[in-house]
């Protein structure tokens, strides 16, 4: 009789699993990567208690639950292993359900679920999914694994979860094939990104240095801005469909509606029925995210949905971009108006600062789910950095840099008028503040932003941010017509609210009125002041009356000593003028990634300003749509600095991305030629894109423009089939050379001038 060495196994099988006293011996387990090793793998999970034979998971009569009964890998279910963080899993089957365990009065049931609930869904920042698991070394085989329930901390047994480790269960994971694959959105590019310098020696990539990848904790992290850049369950709760956020037609999206320009052209009376019923008055947006994404993303027309998902970021990194500057912000008194007004419901404070930390954590928890994708700590594409040796070994290994910042109002909390609650900022205390958020990993400053504070008025923008700045402080505004000779982004023009424009001596006097109330009552908060906000506005150049305060020059000085990057692009006419005068005298570099370069003064000093690529191609003139680049790299260079300019879109900002130069949305006067077609090959020639996908659906970059950051190596596409060359296009992908430049120069500067 002649037996396979397969058919033997299965012989013997019985006499190698029943050992001494009825010890059950076990073979040992496949070769593995250890704990994090496991991600996106297809596999069987075998169970064994100590005592009985293993058994497999499968699912039960009813197909509602999972249960260790089959003896056979073979004939088990096969779990897709989706890292939902470093060594933590949620086990998807082969018929898209999920296991989980829940409560019983019997103990705990291995429940088959389809759709997961998460914090968002539930109102509940605590909540934390019954559907995670925690791989770890068995503590009762050191070849085998246990799995912790991340929601309760128990561990898995044969029957349910248990507190007492030693009897959890032993997992052994089989690989196998036939699993689902798990839902996610394409790259829609092939090829590697391998390490590149220049001939040079310097770095290659781009910078992008202003951008907002965690805008959705910014507002409380309800849903006032909607989508993630990534989700612990996945893109189905990354991006999804809005309505349950937005409501029916978008018309909860009431930040989204005004600043969109839904609410041009409606009078100030028209506003009380929407704060009353926290709705707009008429069809604002659709709604429907993954997978078929009809409306948004669209960073050009929709201000309140996110457009930098990982993947997205991840298709911008295949197509050369290597730092990203990650600005944290929020807007305390849009939160306060639409939970006040019960439009939308925060998951916590919309205190400034505490969407800061939160941001912050969550841009690191995006790097540990990056690199749980990618087979463990440091194995990403993506990683946050604290210094320029960490940014430019990294960029060196051609992997994207990641430097956090700050753009938010009340900055350190630092307020204009006082809040009860929390304590006065002073020159004595500003630097443990400072050092708590450098301590955090961050690098980058803005002053001041939209509203006034204890280091500067804000950036006087007009319209609604006037109001907000109204409610902000408890002051009325503060423009006049004697502004100094210096362009600054905001800060310049006609005041909306006429009415509340009552300029003052002394900027930190007593707030004349008590707006305190606002978040819990908009309504009876506002109504006193109804005939001052309805007054007509008032023409001219206006612009803010105060500049920096002692303790923002305070705040410029340590900035400094601690080798920090300044970005003076929010600052008012009166704050610029000083703080040029504060950096010149330091000689030290800042960014200003708004606004012009005042006649190149910001490169005086090595620092950066950003641009932009043309979005109409100019008949006659090829090349054309690159005109701004070439012209800004000419000032810097006049300018004595590195021949390099980055890119600033202020994407997730409320600022707009680019637009389309084809179809009924471009802003093109002239007849447009050379549309994108596919494939096309990145600047380097290392990677090819095909046409781009959100889920269900395809995207026409020639038609939609710029919609999302994934859309970049388009954006670079366009402007090479109008003309301009590599050559020209070489200093956007110096960029991140130049920027690290400037922030070695910084920290340089700091440490000469640190005491």
């Amino acid at each position: 009789m002649n037996l396979s060495r397969a058919a033997l196994g299965l012989l013997l099988l019985p006499l190698a699993s029943a050992g001494c006293e009825g010890e059950i011996q076990r073979v040992d387990p496949p070769p593995d990567k250890g704990v994090y090793g496991f991600a996106n793998g297809c596999f069987a999970v075998e169970g064994f208690d100590g005592e009985h034979a293993p058994t497999h998971l499968s699912t039960n009569a009813k197909k509602d639950a999972f249960t260790f009964a089959e003896p056979s890998a073979d004939a088990a279910s096969r779990f897709v292993l989706r890292a939902s963080d470093l060594g933590t899993y949620l086990l998807y089957d082969q018929d898209k359900r999920y296991l989980t365990a829940e409560a019983v009065p019997a103990g705990y049931r291995l429940s088959r679920v389809e759709v997961l609930e998460s914090a968002l869904t539930k109102l509940d920042d605590t909540f934390r999914s019954p559907a995670e698991w925690t791989l770890e070394p068995s503590q009762r085989d050191p070849k085998r694994y246990q799995l912790k329930h991340y929601q309760t901390g128990l561990y898995l047994t044969l029957t349910g979860l248990t507190e007492d480790v030693s009897t959890a269960a032993v997992i052994t994971l089989y690989p196998k094939d036939g699993c689902a694959q798990f839902p996610e959105l394409a790259v829609n590019a092939t090829g590697t990104v391998a390490p590149k310098k220049w001939d040079d020696g310097d770095l290659y990539g781009i910078a992008e240095i202003h951008s907002h990848m965690m805008t959705n904790f910014g507002f409380g992290g309800g849903g006032t801005f909607h989508g993630a850049p990534f989700h612990r369950l996945g893109v189905q709760h990354a991006l999804p469909d809005c309505e349950l956020w937005h409501g029916t037609e978008g018309r909860r999206d009431v930040v989204g509606f005004f600043y969109d320009g839904g609410g041009e052209g409606l009078a100030v009376d028209s506003l009380a029925p929407i704060l009353v019923t926290g709705e707009v008055p008429q069809f604002n947006h659709l709604t429907a995210g993954y997978p078929d994404f009809t409306s948004w993303p669209n960073s050009w027309r929709s201000s309140t949905h996110q457009t930098m998902y990982y993947r997205w970021l991840e298709r911008a990194y295949m197509g050369g971009l290597r730092l990203v500057v990650q600005l944290a912000t929020g807007n305390s008194v849009l939160c306060d108006l639409v939970t006040g007004i019960h439009s939308q419901t925060s998951l916590y404070s919309c205190n400034d600062m505490v969407s800061v930390e939160r941001s912050i954590l969550e841009i690191r928890n995006l790097e540990r789910y990056i690199d749980a994708q990618s087979g463990g700590p440091g194995k990403g594409w993506f990683h946050v950095v604290d210094t320029p040796a960490q940014a430019r070994e990294l960029i060196g290994q051609g992997k994207l840099a990641v430097v956090l910042g700050i753009e938010i109002s009340n900055l350190f909390d630092c307020f204009l008028t006082p809040q009860e609650g929390f304590e006065v900022c002073t020159a004595k205390n500003l630097g443990a503040r400072i050092d708590h958020y450098r301590d955090l990993g961050v690098r980058v400053i803005f002053p001041t932003h939209k509203f006034d504070n204890g280091f500067s008025a804000g950036d006087g923008s007009s319209g609604i941010i006037e109001l907000g700045n109204f409610i902000n402080s408890g002051h009325d505004s503060n423009f006049v017509e004697d502004c100094p000779a210096i362009s600054a982004a905001f800060d310049g023009g006609d005041v909306t609210f006429g009415g509340l424009n009552k300029p003052r001596e002394v900027y930190d006097s007593p707030a004349p009125h008590d707006t305190s109330q606002f978040g819990a009552h908009p309504l009876s908060t506002l109504l006193p002041y109804l005939d001052q906000i309805k007054a007509p506005p008032l023409s001219g150049e206006y612009c803010q009356n105060h500049g920096l305060t002692p303790l923002g020059e305070t705040l410029m000085q340590e900035l400094m000593k601690r080798g920090m990057m300044i970005d003076v692009a929010h600052l008012p006419k009166r704050s610029l003028a000083r703080a040029y005068e504060l950096l010149e005298a330091n000689e030290y570099p800042a960014t200003k990634t708004h606004g012009d370069t005042n006649d190149g003064r910001i490169y005086d000093f090595g620092g950066m300003a950003g641009t932009s690529l043309g979005r109409c191609a100019t008949p006659g003139k090829p090349g054309d749509m690159g005109s701004r680049l070439k012209n800004s790299v000419a000032e810097a260079v006049a300018h004595g600095t590195y021949p390099a300019e980055a890119l600033a879109f202020d994407l997730n900002g409320f600022a707009g991305g680019p637009r389309p130069r084809f179809g009924a949305d471009s802003p093109c006067g002239d007849p447009q030629e050379n549309p994108i077609t596919y494939p096309f090959t990145s600047y380097d020639g290392a990677v090819t894109f095909e046409q781009p996908t959100l889920g269900n659906r395809q995207v026409d970059f020639n038609t939609e423009g710029m919609i999302h950051i994934g859309l970049l190596p388009e954006l670079i596409e366009d402007v090479r089939r109008d003309g301009v060359t590599d050559a020209e296009l070489e200093p956007l992908f110096r960029s991140a050379e130049a920027y690290i430049r400037m922030w070695e120069r910084a920290e340089k500067r700091g440490k000469a001038l640190s005491p």
